[in-house]
């Protein structure tokens, strides 16, 4: 535990954007070991009853707090629960606890404890985060229906003080759907990813969030004040007063530069001098596009679509794809919608794939590879996306592309999808955009012949960073070695972005680095043309661009990339951030 007092900081990995300052409310999941009891003979019945109304009570809850959901977040958040749904009528959850009731006479909340333990044992044996978000939707399924057997009060229900930062192990999707924004301010987890379900629906609800902190629960006692910086991933525990206040006055200015948005109309990013740089949107969810609309966003930068593959047993159908890319388009009627092709492998595993265990699955089946061993669920993917494109200017990006022959395949995959749509009279754009993205440094250094390929490249800053520097991303004992500001990084970035100026086409840029103050100013002063940044930073990246001259980010851009070290690299990117003070480095540094 911290010493009272003695502010104490640690980093994680940004989850949910936005600033919380607030006082600690540790939530602690662990259930109480069932007791070691056995039942008589004749009292087997009793006990297989007693599972069943509880899985039917488990049932009833998860289908309210989905419509609850559905209601207040839309249809895609409230499909989250599925899996948990599905769980308690899944035969390997139901059957095996059934079965130890029968055979070894222990009771409903023994047996179900034993199976639980079991699958967490065998599910446990990867690291894939959707396997282990599948392991929480587990340990939430267990919560659920072992408090019911066991008479436990409810976890979830509990009432919090206004300015309440939730800190835990980790959490769930059913706690986190039943907070209210206006009393949780803010999360922070020892465990966790961006993309487990809880996450995706508190970037929905608007609640700043902090995951991977490693040991925050153990440091923290209720009532301890607490920052939470939910897009630098930096959390302060007992922050002095000057701390505090800092923090304080930027979350001010965040706000205020998001009410000055005009509503519905983009804001330019014209600088001083009069260069425009476009800003669009990184979006999780189509229920997103509204909200990056409002907040100036010109287009959809990143549009992730494994929303539709998280945690189901069966891949997304045709429609269902359709209505979620035609609804960003249509948010989007007169802006380019880059939507990116499913970008499975690495940490994201759909359970339907049934793909192997692999001892290093970053640099596996990824990306365009995947694509290439699936045809038929990329093939329906595109179908969707090119009807989507009677609606706006919808383009294609291929994730991590490394050579022209990959390129060259998905290509012929979209062709076979046009020659399908074009045999059954369904209308689509034949001269949808295609680009690759560049996300490793082999795409960098070839980024001529991709440019020559494309119709447009885009950097992906996350895995480029993780790839040149060998840093694995969601490793939190490596976080301080992930460092965007690397003098090889922006080194690629000129040379993809002088690839584009060659070919005659865009370059844009998505990933974490567009949405520091630092990383804005070194992309835009390399040539990207476009930047896209999660739609909350919107309004800070905006204003910086408005308050900055071109010409002073190209002489720091030109500075960085001959920098002998990170320190070097730095201090020439603050030169034209030497203005007003919300104009710092980075957030973590306010």
């Amino acid at each position: 535990m911290s010493s009272p007092g003695l502010p104490t900081h640690l980093d994680g990995f940004p989850a949910s954007d936005g600033i919380a300052l607030g006082r600690v409310r540790r939530v602690d999941w662990r259930v109480p070991e069932a007791p070691r009891a056995t039942v008589r003979r004749g009292a087997r019945r009793r006990e297989l009853d007693r599972l069943e109304e509880a899985l039917r009570r488990a049932r009833a809850e998860l289908e309210e707090i989905k419509g609850r959901t559905e209601a207040r977040l839309g249809t895609v958040e409230a499909r989250i629960f599925d899996p948990q749904i599905l769980m308690l009528e899944d035969p390997e959850v139901v059957e095996g606890t059934k079965r130890y009731i029968s055979e070894n006479r222990v009771t409903a909340a023994r047996a179900f404890e034993w199976r639980m333990l079991e699958l967490t044992e065998l599910w446990a044996r990867t690291s894939h985060t959707m396997v282990l978000d599948r392991l929480n939707d587990l340990h939430d399924v267990k919560l659920r229906v072992l408090g019911r057997l066991l008479g436990l009060p409810s976890p979830w229900d509990q009432e919090d003080a206004g300015d309440a930062v939730i800190v835990a192990r980790d959490l769930t999707p059913s706690f986190v759907a039943r907070l209210d924004p206006e009393r949780a301010s803010g999360l922070a987890t020892d465990t966790g990813s961006r993309a487990a379900h809880w996450a995706i629906l508190a970037r929905s609800m608007e609640i700043p969030a902090v995951v991977g902190l490693g040991d925050i629960f153990d440091r923290t006692r209720d009532g301890q004040s607490i920052i939470v910086d939910g897009r630098s991933g930096h959390v302060v525990i007992d922050p002095d007063e000057v701390e505090a206040q800092r923090f304080e006055q930027r979350r001010t200015r965040i706000s205020g530069w998001t009410r000055r948005v005009p509503e519905g109309v983009p804001a330019a990013a014209v600088t001083l001098d009069d260069a425009a740089v476009t800003l669009r949107a990184n979006l999780d969810l189509p229920g997103e596009a509204r909200r990056a609309r409002e907040l100036g966003a010109q287009g959809v930068g990143l549009f992730r679509t494994e929303f539709l593959a998280v945690g189901r047993r069966a891949g997304p159908g045709e429609e269902e794809q359709y209505r979620a890319y035609s609804a960003v388009a249509e948010t989007f009627p007169s802006d380019a919608v880059l939507i990116r092709i499913f970008d499975l492998g690495g940490d994201k595993f759909p359970l339907f794939l049934r793909m192997p265990a692999e001892g290093n699955p970053f640099l596996g089946r990824r990306g365009v590879r995947v694509c290439r061993d699936e045809p038929g669920l990329f093939l329906t993917q595109l179908r969707a996306i090119l009807r989507a494109t009677v609606h706006g200017d919808v383009r294609v990006m291929v994730p991590l592309v490394n050579t022209t022959e990959e390129f060259a395949a998905f290509r012929e995959l979209l062709g076979a999808a046009k020659e399908q749509l074009q045999g059954e009279g369904v209308p689509f754009r034949d001269d949808v955009k295609v680009g690759a993205m560049i996300e490793t440094p082999a795409a960098a250094l070839a980024a001529a012949e991709l440019a020559a390929a494309s119709d447009f490249l885009s950097i992906g800053t996350n895995d480029l960073v993780q790839y040149a520097l060998a840093v694995d991303r969601t490793n939190t004992g490596l976080a301080h070695l992930f460092d965007p500001f690397h003098p090889a990084v922006p080194r690629l970035v000129a040379q993809v972005a002088e690839a584009g100026r060659s070919a005659g086409i865009e370059v844009s840029a998505c990933g974490e680095m567009a949405a520091q103050p630092a990383g804005a100013v070194l992309l835009a002063g390399l040539g990207v043309d476009s930047l896209s940044v999660a739609w909350p930073s919107l309004p800070e990246i905006t204003n910086l661009i408005r308050g900055s001259r071109m010409r002073d980010m190209c002489e720091a851009a030109a500075a960085a990339v001959g920098a002998s070290g990170s320190a070097d690299l730095r201090r020439a990117l603050e030169r034209p951030l030497a203005g007003p003070p919300d104009q710092g480095l980075s957030s973590r540094d306010p």
